[in-house]
């Protein structure tokens, strides 16, 4: 049987403050507090697993113990059909920047461009299609974990369109749409993301609904 959360107060694992805000309005309506490891000063813990769901459990398991709290972890990123799926699981890791020192070292704006170049190699009729994926994990201080894993299908557009969002979204045309998700009003984007159909699955189990 599925543990279930038990308590109000929820650590996010993440020292991102968009993905902070969209998973705190997602849990919002069920009076769970959030709370950001990086408001605790809690340290990142490296992201050494080959998959979405491992880099989501370490993270989580780290938050737990470190905060003696109920921890959620989200592990997400976009994977290009024409790539073999990259960047994938290292979808963040195309964002970094060596040289840069500061609280993120993060250029989201390089990582897309070196996405569409790699694209670009392969000529006009390339296949654009792609995919994001969201693994939430919850992990708690004695050890136990549950795994939810959304996805949502799209298309890479370029250049970036829109400022609303964060990470890969100006590039992003989700299916059955012709903006991308940062230019979608964020409660639209919310409803409709690999994070609201991973969420979905964890609210179906965790509150029964």
């Amino acid at each position: 049987m599925t543990r279930k959360l038990d308590g109000t107060k929820l650590v996010i694992a993440t020292h991102n403050a968009g993905k902070l805000k969209e998973i705190g309005a997602l849990l919002a309506p069920f009076g769970i507090e959030c709370v950001s490891a990086g408001e605790l000063g809690l340290p990142e813990p490296a992201e050494t697993g080959t998959t979405f769901a491992e880099n989501a459990l370490l993270k989580a398991h780290a938050a737990a113990k470190a905060a003696n709290l109920p921890a959620l972890s989200d592990d997400s990123g976009l994977s290009v059909t024409a790539l073999e799926g990259r960047p994938g699981v290292y979808t963040a890791d195309w964002a970094e920047r060596q040289w840069f020192e500061g609280p993120s070292g993060r250029d989201w704006y390089m990582a897309m461009g070196k996405v569409e170049g790699l694209l670009a190699e392969k000529g006009p009729e390339v296949d654009r299609s792609c995919w994001f994926s969201c693994t939430l994990a919850i992990a708690w201080p004695d050890g136990d974990e549950v795994v939810y894993e959304g996805r949502v299908n799209g298309t890479f557009s370029w250049p970036p369109r829109g400022t609303m969002g964060f990470g890969y979204d100006p590039v992003f045309v989700p299916e059955g749409r012709d903006v991308t998700f940062a230019q979608l009003d964020p409660a639209e984007k919310q409803a409709m993301s690999h994070r609201a159909d991973a969420f979905a699955k964890l609210v179906a189990e965790q509150f029964d609904r």
